[in-house]
């Protein structure tokens, strides 16, 4: 049959089992937007007020369910707003496919109206980035880079389509999706010393990241941690692979890590990184991570092998083949003194005492989130001290349930990415926790919540600074607190209100509970303004560059 361009992109994305999209239009793509009303019955987009918070929603579709998102703009500024949104999915591995418009073939390279060389700017930071300037090429383009987005180490791919690509008129045959096949193992000799090094082991550690995630390998890692008997201790991407309450999950690793994760990783005797790519904000100084350990890396990026830390052995390939491998032959391993030890170091901290103060602790609200949301329910979190706290505090018990931005640390992330996720499972409830500095960069897309009617709880942990910055500058600069302090006047209830939101604030301990609950019977937007002090911390902190022995645990 022949269709339009516009249609072929349409008819492309329902051949993907593509429902929703997030974009925003403009003249450019005005044939795109055109057809997508004519397919508004199969296709659901929805308007962000921004760019940027459209490529965060597709982003926090595509964490929170698996798929692949989309995300639609216009050209010029239209598309270049989505680079912080490509750059933050191609950082974090998630999958993504980005359709921008651009002027007409002929217009290209003139300095046109809304031009600009989106295909070049995006390279660095996509799996791929192609021009289509061929109406017969649109739809192969359209289905490989589906292809490429969900397949080996997952990422964002950027399509751009001219406009008059969008009205030409070419045959389209349907065809069935290819279903990407995980990536075979590389080296499969590696899989029996693998298996040897746990054997010997008597002080194993699992290092997990977002890999085990993106391979959907949860179950089949669970079952390996069990078999090998070993503590699991995440990377923020990697939190919830296996459910907070088991007994071997430790917790968050790193720079804000727990005490103990940071006490497991100087004393094992093997470290096993799974879909994890050794950060600068987990490993700190390189050369001494796990110095006195055997590592073991199983990674699905060549490129990841030996990049950041020197290993031991290594296993090529997807984590879930790896992991299914490793669990062939192995014995049962048990290691009773080594978690003995483990269960002493977490409560390091138990006879500690907090400081007075007159507002509520941050983890007050967590933990009462903690309480109030089922484990299916999700949470999405901006970047600075809030996240820290959440990695810290927060029950994650099932996969695909904490959307935040890792490497990229990208503050304005989470509005759009609870938009995303409140739309892919209109069933369960988003919290946001944001602090006053990321609500304040993407603050517009409370119209876009309140559009769709989203209920999505938003809560700004308040404490009037920018605090991640502020406590650097405590600790290594002199409590010079430069641009930290930016004074704002912000009323987020009254915010709330101008949006047409519910507004509500917290100044108390008492108040979490019953607001908290006030909010969530309402099913609708609720913003609400969680006052802290501006002198919270988040610790432990372990300096970078340095090593558990260098930690910070009060200040």
């Amino acid at each position: 049959m022949k269709l339009t361009g516009a249609d072929i992109i349409c008819e492309c994305l329902l051949e993907q089992g593509v429902d929703t999209v997030f974009g925003y239009p403009g003249g450019a793509a005005l044939n795109t937007y055109d057809a997508l009303y004519k397919y508004s019955d199969k296709i659901k987009h929805i308007l962000t007020a921004h760019e940027q918070g459209a490529s965060h929603a597709a982003d926090g579709y595509a964490r929170s369910t698996g798929k692949t998102g989309v995300v639609i703009t216009t050209s010029g500024p239209g598309a270049t707003n989505i680079v912080t949104g490509l750059a933050t999915a191609n950082i974090d591995s998630i999958p993504l496919v980005a359709i921008t418009a651009n002027v007409n073939l002929d217009q290209l390279g003139r300095d046109s109206f809304q031009e600009v060389d989106i295909v070049n700017i995006s390279k660095p930071i996509t799996k791929a980035s192609t021009l289509v300037t061929k109406i017969e090429d649109l739809a192969p383009t359209i289905r490989k880079a589906f292809k490429l987005a969900g397949s080996g180490r997952k990422g964002p791919v950027l399509v751009d389509v001219p406009k008059d690509i969008t009205s030409m008129v070419t045959e389209f045959e349907p065809l069935h999706p290819e279903t990407p096949e995980p990536d075979a193992i590389a080296n499969p000799d590696s899989i029996a010393r693998v298996q040897a090094l746990i054997r010997k082991s008597r002080r194993p550690m699992i290092y997990a990241g977002g890999g085990i995630l993106s391979a959907d390998a949860c179950e089949e890692f669970r079952q390996f941690a069990e078999l090998i008997d070993a503590p699991v201790c995440c990377s923020l991407m990697g939190l919830g692979c296996i459910p907070a309450s088991h007994p071997l999950c430790i917790g968050n690793i790193g720079m804000h890590g727990g005490y103990e994760t940071g006490m497991v990783t100087a004393a094992c005797d093997l470290i096993i990184a799974i879909g994890a790519r050794f950060s600068d904000r987990v490993a700190g100084d390189r050369e001494r991570f796990g110095e006195q350990a055997k590592i073991v890396q199983l990674e699905i990026d060549k490129t990841e092998i030996n990049k950041n830390v020197k290993v031991d052995e290594y296993i090529l390939g997807d984590a879930k083949l790896i992991i299914q491998a490793l669990l062939v032959g192995m014995e049962q391993q048990e290691h009773h003194v080594w978690l003995a030890k483990i269960d002493e170091w977490k409560h390091h901290f138990d006879n500690a005492t907090k400081p007075l103060s007159d507002y509520p602790f941050p983890d007050e609200f967590i933990e009462a989130v903690n309480t109030l949301k089922a484990d299916s329910d999700i949470i999405a979190t901006d970047v600075g001290q809030h996240q820290m706290w959440v990695a810290q505090h927060a029950k994650i018990e099932a996969e695909k349930t904490l959307l935040t931005s890792g490497g990229m640390g990208t503050m304005g992330f989470g509005m759009g990415a609870a938009i995303g996720a409140q739309v892919s499972h209109p069933d369960r409830r988003v919290f946001l926790f944001t602090g006053d500095g990321s609500f304040h960069m993407n603050l517009n897309e409370l119209v876009t919540m309140k559009s769709y009617d989203l209920p999505v709880i938003v809560l700004v942990m308040n404490n009037t600074v920018l605090g991640m910055v502020r406590q650097w500058q405590k600790l290594f600069y002199g409590n010079r607190f430069s641009q930290t302090d930016p004074h704002r006047a912000t009323d987020f209830v009254k915010l709330a209100n101008a949006f047409g939101v519910e507004g509500m604030r917290i100044t108390k301990s008492e108040e979490i509970m019953p607001t908290l609950q006030k909010a969530l019977d309402l099913h609708t937007t609720v913003v609400i303004d969680c006052q802290i002090s501006p002198d919270e911390n988040v610790l432990p902190m372990i300096p970078p560059g340095k090593t558990v022995n260098e930690i910070v645990t009060e200040m």
